[in-house]
């Protein structure tokens, strides 16, 4: 049985992928299916980068906005969303389009992982969320060294998983694959100098446009300073500023420096993959090539 194709448009934050993805779906009859872990939730939009309805062009777009940033959303949350839209927009004769930054959660899909059965242990992720980061990467590289290796150790919600996972089963288990699709997948790639250049000026845009606005008016709504801090990055340090625990000027070196390490990460999880198509989204000539190759791929 011939294997159903899908596109992944990927890279660090601040790369373009939005915008080449509108581009590439306009070409090829494609729907976009987002694959970012925050932009699952409601009402947090400049403080994720979420596309907005004008930048979308009239192409439709998924997994936006489909959860409360009061509750939890797992890796395989998306995977079965994700799943499930795939196949409603190749029932319509149109081109998936999986495009973000966050590696595991685009890596579910295309690679079909199987994940663990393990059932929440609520009273010990009771007494875990009251830990660190710090201490919970801790924990985790006691518990395993090598699942401790490919996480992100500033991610709350994955350490305190991957602990119950390791707990419950002697250690996280390496993931199981059963792959589905014919995927081709682009990465979108800058210099550090211009990327570092791009985050700057998209983090002062965003304040400017009520980055601040966006957490105060978040935190009136019932998510507490606790669950922003586990939030990351711009609710973390925007959460901060607002309880005076930081400088305006302090949030915003902070925040510069995080999302910059953040990139980095992003990158680090991303080379690891050997069948990226990589492109400067800045060159012309290596995004007609790119477009040349998605077309062969389609036939």
């Amino acid at each position: 049985m011939q294997k159903r194709k899908l596109i992944v448009i990927l890279g660090q934050t601040a790369t373009g992928k939005s915008d080449f993805a509108v581009e590439i779906a306009k070409k090829v009859g494609g729907e976009i299916i987002s694959a970012d872990s925050r932009q699952v939730y409601k009402e947090m939009d400049l403080g994720t980068g979420k596309i907005t309805k004008k930048e979308m062009q009239g192409i439709p777009h998924h997994l936006l906005d489909v959860t409360s940033p009061l509750k939890i959303f797992y890796v395989s949350d998306f995977q079965k969303l994700a799943n499930k839209k795939i196949e409603e927009i190749l029932k319509k004769g149109k081109i998936p389009i999986i495009c973000g930054g966050t590696g595991f959660y685009i890596d579910s899909v295309v690679n079909g992982n199987v994940f663990p059965e393990v059932p929440p242990n609520k009273k010990l992720r009771i007494s875990l969320e009251k830990e660190t980061t710090e201490k919970l990467f801790v924990m985790l590289k006691k518990l395993d060294a090598n699942r401790a290796k490919t996480i992100d150790k500033n991610n709350k919600v994955r350490l305190v998983r991957a602990i119950e996972i390791a707990k419950t089963l002697g250690k996280v288990p390496s993931l199981e694959t059963n792959t589905k699709f014919d995927t081709l997948k682009i990465g979108l790639f800058l210099t550090p100098e211009i990327l570092k250049e791009r985050i700057h000026n998209r983090l002062l845009s965003r304040i400017k446009k009520g980055m601040i606005e966006e957490v105060e008016n978040l935190h009136k709504n019932g998510v507490s300073w606790k669950r922003m801090n586990d939030l990351g990055l711009e609710y973390r340090n925007v959460s901060l500023y607002l309880q005076n625990k930081m400088t305006r000027e302090e949030m915003i070196e902070k925040l510069n420096t995080e999302i910059w390490h953040f990139a980095k990460r992003q990158n680090t999880w991303f080379k690891r993959d050997r069948n990226i198509l990589w492109i400067d989204p800045r060159k012309n000539s290596e995004k007609l090539k790119v477009q040349e190759d998605i077309i062969k791929f389609l036939k």
